[in-house]
């Protein structure tokens, strides 16, 4: 059963696992291809790989092919349906745990992250990469402030309170968290 689908890939849900399916793509040449999809399916299962041996949740591996991987099923709450203060400052600290082991996860959104027992897991990596920079890791945050004000209007009050979870764990935090500010002022006069 499909439960979706984006620009790269379809995601298929079938006996407690997902499988993530890299899709081609007709306008490029087959080779081309077929050397993106096997490339950009296995970084991603090497990031989800390395964020959980740092302590970021995220779903175990269980497969991996040339264009898919096989995954848990994390039988959860996107974030967008559950968030309040105390889920978001756990999402700060599990972000500041990603950002401390140097990867950006490129597309933090209150859709990519679950809330199941208790816990915050992060998925859909596709996006993700490694990255010790304060702008990369600002503009991670900035991808997820942004999320919170498009939907919630307590957006202000789960973002501050992601902010006290990510300086709890993460060293750099206050020079992130300022160079967010910035882009989000750079964002305004674009």
């Amino acid at each position: 059963m499909i439960i979706a689908s984006g620009a790269e890939a379809l995601i298929d849900r079938a006996d407690g696992v997902v499988v993530k399916q890299r899709v081609s793509k007709r306008y490029r040449l087959s080779e081309i291809d077929s050397r993106l999809r096997r490339e950009r399916t296995r970084a991603e299962a090497r990031i989800i790989s390395a964020a959980r041996r740092i302590g970021v949740p995220t779903p175990i591996i269980h497969d991996l092919e040339d264009f898919e991987i096989v995954m848990e099923y994390i039988d959860g709450k996107a974030l967008r349906d559950e968030i309040d203060t105390g889920l978001s400052h756990e999402t700060g600290r599990v972000v500041g745990l990603l950002h401390s082991g140097g990867i950006i996860h490129g597309d933090l959104t209150t859709s990519n992250i679950i809330y199941h027992r208790e816990k915050i897991y992060l998925i859909d990596f596709g996006l993700a990469f490694f990255d010790t920079s304060t702008e990369a890791r600002g503009v991670d945050i900035h991808v997820f402030f942004q999320t919170l004000r498009s939907g919630h209007e307590e957006a202000e009050e789960f973002a501050s309170a992601f902010g006290e979870g990510y300086r709890a764990v993460f060293d750099d935090s206050c020079e992130v968290l300022s160079r967010v500010k910035e882009i989000a002022r750079r964002g305004r006069y674009m």
